[in-house]
């Protein structure tokens, strides 16, 4: 019995020890560790954003309009970041509008590469009809700008935070079915995956058994990349008044609504967009050390 004992948990010891050393490698770079605490932070600051904000971020005190950041008490209060033109606490809408961009981004990119996952390892695996159909749907697709389908959705949905997952969904998916399509093709052919075929593995044991380990390390980089661009486009459209609407706050609607503002109130569109930079500089930060470390061709290129 001790020997069986052994046997079985040889196999969850060595996943655990891989997991464990993928972990060191990521974190072992001054880039990796960087971005994963400054994401760390972000996340913390946003996610914990209904427990830490100062005030109520639709709360307006016409008293205290465009009011600098300061450390003295103002009206009652301490405005770190100081209020905007309706008297409003910049850092208390800052909070919540990180959240916002951060909820989207993290609802956006599990949905894209599903999508994006499944047709991919099916139009690659199979070929076909199917694969020349879906892949002339993704030509169409990548053809249409993000900005003009935005537009598209928002006259026919309306504007609201489900109508811009929508629209990111529908824009970010044909760039994880092209990537995992291409790695399907390559894959069909391996040894591996003619040996099951050989002893009448079905093809959809095949493709979860084979096909989705070797293409996931590929997902997982190309969804840590992907979700800086969710932040700035979502950012983007709140800027230009087709995202979150008003009085619930995000980062381009703030930055947007002080644009005239800019000389009299720095803090006001600068804040913002300093946020902005640093989610999306840790994001890509960490995107390129994970990729660094799941790449084999990298390995040999420097210390991971």
């Amino acid at each position: 019995m001790a020997g069986s004992t052994l046997v079985f948990a040889a196999p969850h010891r060595a996943r655990s020890d891989g997991r464990a050393s993928t972990l060191l490698r990521l974190l072992r770079s001054p880039s990796g560790a960087v971005g994963a605490a400054l994401l760390a932070v972000l996340l913390a600051a946003g996610f914990g954003a209904s427990f830490v904000t100062p005030y109520d971020p639709a709360a307006q005190n016409l008293g205290i309009p465009v009011h600098p950041p300061s450390l003295v008490p103002v009206a009652g209060g301490v405005h770190l970041l100081g209020t905007d033109q309706l008297g409003r606490d910049v850092l208390s809408r800052l909070l919540v509008g990180l959240r916002i961009s951060l909820g989207v981004a993290l609802a956006v990119v599990p949905l894209s590469t599903a999508l994006g996952l499944g047709i991919g390892m099916v139009t690659g695996y199979r070929g076909g009809w199917l694969d020349v159909a879906l892949m002339r749907l993704v030509d169409a697709q990548l053809s249409v700008p993000t900005l003009l389908l935005a537009v598209a959705v928002v006259a026919v949905l309306g504007t609201g935070l489900l109508q811009i997952i929508a629209v990111l969904v529908i824009a970010g998916w044909p760039g994880y079915a092209r990537v995992v399509r291409a790695e399907a093709l390559a894959l069909r052919e391996r040894e591996f995956a003619a040996a099951a075929r050989a002893v009448g593995a079905s093809d959809a044991r095949i493709l979860a058994r084979h096909v989705l380990p070797n293409v996931l390390p590929t997902v997982l980089v190309l969804g840590t990349l992907h979700l800086p661009v969710v932040i700035v486009f979502e950012a983007a459209l709140s800027f230009l008044g087709l995202g979150i609407q008003p009085p619930t706050p995000s980062l381009g609607q703030m930055i947007g609504q002080a644009q005239d503002l800019v000389w009299q109130a720095w803090w006001m569109p600068t804040i913002p967009g300093v946020v902005i930079t640093l989610v999306v500089l840790a994001f890509n930060l960490l995107g390129d050390r994970i990729r660094d470390v799941l790449d084999p061709r990298l390995r040999g290129l420097g210390p991971v």
